[in-house]
């Protein structure tokens, strides 16, 4: 069955591969981009451009609209649109910290939002994140990032349990590094940096640099991936692309259990004897 997309950020990258694998498979595909050279392009291809700004919530609401009315509806949304902010966490101004959550997390939220009447009418849709292994496993020199990525993961899992008996699915995939010139195009350093941080903080900026363009994961094959996700009857929660992210997520994970065993006896010394949770 021909499915619908709507897909943020496909002027290049993960969002251009995931329109592609879509389109060749018959679907059809709306996609936001930020110019008009790169709507004129995507259309080329055979899809449908909306020029949009994420951040823009009328902009959202009526390029959703416009969406709708162009394919008949929307099956499938894929917030993907993002970029990252590197620095350590002091450095960063707040207006910097505003502008990475109004990208990465309120303009995801808008997008969902704006989807969510017309799928719940339905009882049926997806909504698929591109989050982060950063989503889940902290990177010194990208705290700002992380949060996001973080914030962006606690408030989908909580919209999946929300939407479940509605016959919608929520899923976030979370990348390792991908060969599609993230490090280049969707990267922004904070202005202004101190010099206390030039050590592990700033390992981050050096390693995206020096691995631009030799990061381990395939974007087409991270787009097939995904189509296969959108597919399944049962999608997972979360999805991990990469052995890197695998690796990564599997540290955190394993850090966490850690914790919670080696200071359970503290964890469980709060309680009133009477308690409901007392053995």
């Amino acid at each position: 069955m021909t499915q619908t997309w709507l897909i943020t950020g496909v002027s290049g990258g993960l969002g251009r591969e995931i329109a592609l694998a879509a389109l060749a498979r018959g679907d059809v595909v709306v996609g936001t981009v930020r110019k008009a050279p790169d709507a004129d392009a995507f259309e080329r291809l055979g899809g449908h451009a909306l020029i949009l700004d994420v951040t823009d919530e009328a902009a959202v609401r009526a390029g959703v609209a416009r969406a709708q009315a162009i394919t008949g509806r929307i099956d499938i949304l894929v917030n993907n649109a993002g970029y990252g902010l590197v620095g350590a966490v002091e450095e960063a101004s707040l207006d910097e910290v505003r502008a990475q959550f109004e990208t990465n997390v309120i303009g995801p939220l808008a997008l969902l939002k704006a989807v969510l009447p017309a799928m719940r009418a339905r009882r049926a849709g997806r909504i698929i994140n591109i989050t982060s292994v950063s989503g889940l496993a902290t990177w010194a020199g990208t705290g700002v990032y992380c949060a996001s990525k973080w914030a962006l993961e606690g408030l989908t899992q909580t919209l999946a349990a929300e939407v479940a008996e509605l016959g919608i699915k929520v899923v976030n995939v979370a990348p390792g590094g991908l060969r599609t010139g993230f490090s280049a195009g969707s990267k922004a350093v904070v202005a202004t940096k101190i010099a206390d941080y030039d050590g592990l903080a700033r390992d981050a900026e050096r390693i995206m640099a020096d691995h631009a363009g030799s990061e381990p994961g395939d974007p087409a094959k991270a787009a097939q991936a995904i189509l296969q996700v959108a597919d399944a009857d049962a999608p997972p929660m979360h999805l991990l692309l990469g052995e890197d992210a695998l690796k990564y997520a599997g540290y955190a994970a394993a850090a966490l259990r850690a914790d919670i065993d080696a200071w359970k006896d503290l964890t469980l010394s709060i309680g009133f004897p009477d308690g409901p949770f007392a053995a």
